[in-house]
């Protein structure tokens, strides 16, 4: 499988496990994690909030005997903090990213975190502040990396002038290709982009007929039901694949970094590897470009 290199060096693979649909059962858990390493998945992306921190203990565990591994790569986040009755606060302050760090390294069960990220973020946070917390930890030595996980553009460009990140978690696919705008400032910092919701709920699959009518009555972003329709199926006119195709045209981006593909299955797990490997043509991604709409971004833009 294809690798790609943070600037600090990590190398990750392009197609990554997005663990947060593993559930609580470790055995399943583990037989998906056993499944990817062995189809040369290396890069798994979690969070400190997924099932309360089950997650993160359930990848430590499945993840320890691999620990003499270089090329193993753990991505977390923080950012979320969970309140004494049990809700979910917004909370980036130093104060809250290191005592983080610490239950993160608990649960994961390690001495250091590859690669740390911002679990989302706004223009009204005390940007500098978190920017230190992150700087703090990887000086000393608790971190490799940080980036930030965010479809704000104001927040993404405060980070991209400001700060180290090497990486940039998006929603990113064919027909959500709002992140396009964002490539060339992306490209310029040697960021790389961690491509999130590939597949758009299940519209870009086989299943895309039953998920349009099922998930997407009243549309998304700026396609009604019936736009989203015609889309997909003008799309599958040139390639029934749409998962392939849409791997493909997100690797297509010299800014790529992993597509975090979530799998609550080997099954699924291992239908995701074919797709990747699925040929597709760069003539045949730019005539799919071609046939879904040009979307920007329309909101926290300063």
């Amino acid at each position: 499988m294809q690798k790609n290199f943070l600037k600090s060096g990590i190398e990750i693979s392009e197609l990554g496990l997005g663990c947060m649909s593993l559930g609580t059962d470790f055995n399943k858990a583990q037989s998906i994690i056993e499944s990817a390493i062995e189809n040369g998945i290396t890069y798994f992306d979690t969070a400190d909030i997924y099932d309360q921190g089950i997650n993160e203990e359930i990848i430590g565990k499945a993840l320890k005997k691999y620990q003499h591994r270089d090329d193993i790569v753990i991505g977390t986040k923080v950012g979320n903090r969970l309140t004494d009755d049990e809700n979910i606060t917004w909370d980036p302050s130093k104060k809250h990213i290191k005592k983080g760090i610490k239950g993160s390294l608990k649960r994961l069960a390690l001495d250091y975190i590859d690669l740390y990220q911002l679990h989302g973020g706004t223009i009204d946070d005390p940007l500098d502040e978190t920017i230190s917390a992150f700087d703090d930890l990887k000086q000393e030595g608790l971190i490799r990396a940080y980036g930030i996980s965010s479809i704000r553009p104001n927040v993404i460009d405060y980070y991209l002038k400001h700060s180290q990140i090497e990486t940039l978690m998006s929603h990113f696919n064919l027909i959500d290709n709002r992140p396009e705008c964002l490539l060339d400032r992306v490209h310029d910092q040697q960021v790389k982009v961690l491509a999130r919701g590939p597949i758009l709920k299940g519209l870009l699959t086989s299943n895309s007929v039953d998920i349009l009518d099922q998930k997407f009555k009243d549309g998304i972003l700026d396609y009604t039901h019936d736009e989203l329709g015609s889309t997909v199926a003008s799309i599958k006119e040139l390639e029934s694949n749409l998962t392939s195709l849409t791997f493909k045209y997100l690797t297509s981006h010299d800014a790529m970094g992993s597509i975090i593909v979530g799998a609550s299955s080997v099954e699924q797990l291992e239908e995701n590897v074919r797709n990747y490997y699925t040929d597709i043509s760069l003539d045949q991604i730019k005539s799919a470009r071609d046939r879904v709409k040009n979307l920007e971004y329309s909101q926290h833009l300063k």
